[in-house]
């Protein structure tokens, strides 16, 4: 398997021998040469590396597209959303102390505040309707205005949402929820132009509507919401009081300010002593992006871990391989090899085998996002990264775990290496 030649030359009266030297080409050879000689072997020892390199690539990409979806769910709730609301005053305060948020409020906020391209107040009102059967069914009417459809990023279903138009005419007209389109006619195509009595007043139904994504009843919207102009709300409510505010602001850069801005505008406009709070999603998008990268981090240390196993493999494969070709490296020894020659021999050959199992587990481990991008329009995101990660992993992994044998064969003395049989 090895091609040798030697030779000598004559300096200052002695001669001086040049023995064989292994170049990498050749080494490369000689290890391919002994990976086809043991095929079986070969595709035992890498198949470690294949599962553990296939894994790091897909629990990064995991870990990336669960990051992802979680974030777009928490966004789709609203766009770049600030919401206030009022929690209370003193703590000894009379209920006739109340300091509740009004229209003013959302008119001063527009006024002082920069970068808010959306608002609405929300009005809450409790009422009950006639279902199919003659039954009674409790609702949630919500007040609120034509730019809540975009503050809150709904979805509109059938018909259409309230307009301006509809909160300065305060017109009798109603928006609600998939849910109860069903639930009362069938469909939410049959909802549209149907009327609904809120306190004995008919409301037209214009349209239905759903949230973006399924906040399980965490939001102000429920399964059995109607929503209404405001300016109508207020005639269902003693005072001229709102329950919340919202805002949307132009850029996710602007949320911070803006809602630092927002609080002191509220704090301005009542007592020192109320309570308000301004919130954003800012918060919960931070939260969502730590755990997922906790959790992508744990999977990681697995996917690790089974690299380290297979490193032990490849070591103890390499040991079995340094007993097996004792004879070998006796004689090469014999006919001028050097131990640094031996031990790049072995050490080239755990470091092929690391490494080829690396490039065929990233292979495997790409195969599953791009197949999804092909068959899907979901685009899974694809961590260059992962990539230039798992290639050093395996290729570090071969050069830690084959130093051990590749030193064992370099140290063999050559004639016992000759005796061996």
């Amino acid at each position: 398997m090895i091609s040798l030649t030697s030779g000598c030359m004559a300096n200052n009266g002695k001669d001086v021998h040049h023995y064989p030297r292994l170049v990498l080409g050749e080494t490369v050879n000689v290890a391919i040469e002994t990976f086809r000689s043991n095929k079986i072997r070969f595709t035992l020892t890498a198949l470690g590396m294949v599962i553990g390199t296939a894994s790091l690539i897909l629990v990064v990409t995991i870990g990336l597209t669960g990051k992802q979806y979680v974030l777009q769910q928490i966004q789709s709730i609203g766009a770049n959303m600030i919401f206030a609301e009022y929690e209370g005053g003193a703590i000894y305060s009379a209920e006739a102390a109340n300091d509740y948020m009004t229209i003013e409020d959302l008119n001063a906020i527009r006024q002082q505040v920069p970068n808010i391209t959306a608002s609405s107040p929300m009005i809450e009102i409790h009422d009950k309707i006639t279902v199919p059967g003659g039954k009674e069914r409790d609702v949630l009417v919500l007040g609120v205005a034509a730019e809540y459809y975009w503050v809150r990023n709904l979805q509109v279903l059938t018909g259409r949402f309230l307009e301006e138009s509809d909160t300065q005419s305060r017109g009798k007209v109603a928006a609600i929820t998939q849910n109860l389109a069903i639930t009362m006619y069938g469909s939410t195509d049959a909802a549209v132009g149907q009327t609904i009595k809120l306190s004995g007043l008919p409301f037209v139904v214009i349209g239905t509507f759903r949230e973006r994504v399924d906040t399980f009843g965490q939001s102000e919207i429920s399964d059995d919401t109607i929503l209404i102009p405001y300016t109508v709300a207020r005639f269902f409510t003693p005072t001229d009081t709102v329950k919340q505010l919202f805002f949307s602001v132009a850029d996710p850069s602007d949320i911070p300010g803006a809602t630092e801005k927002i609080q002191q505008v509220l704090q301005s406009r009542h007592r020192p002593e109320s309570v308000y709070k301004v919130e954003n999603l800012t918060q919960l998008l931070s939260v969502a992006g730590k755990i997922a990268n906790a959790l992508t981090t744990i999977l990681l240390l697995i996917a690790v871990l089974t690299l380290l196993v297979s490193g032990v493999g490849i070591m103890n494969i390499m040991l079995a391989t340094v007993n097996a070709r004792i004879r070998e490296i006796g004689i090469r020894k014999a006919v001028g090899a050097t131990k640094a020659e031996i031990l790049a021999q072995f050490l080239t050959e755990a470091v092929l085998i690391s490494l080829i199992g690396g490039l065929v587990g990233i292979a495997i481990g790409m195969a599953l996002p791009i197949s999804v991008r092909g068959l899907t329009n979901y685009r899974i995101p694809i961590s260059g990264w992962s990539i230039v990660i798992a290639v050093l992993v395996s290729s570090l992994i071969g050069v830690m775990f084959g130093t051990m044998p590749a030193a064992r064969a370099a140290r063999l003395d050559p004639v016992e290496s000759l005796r061996w049989e």
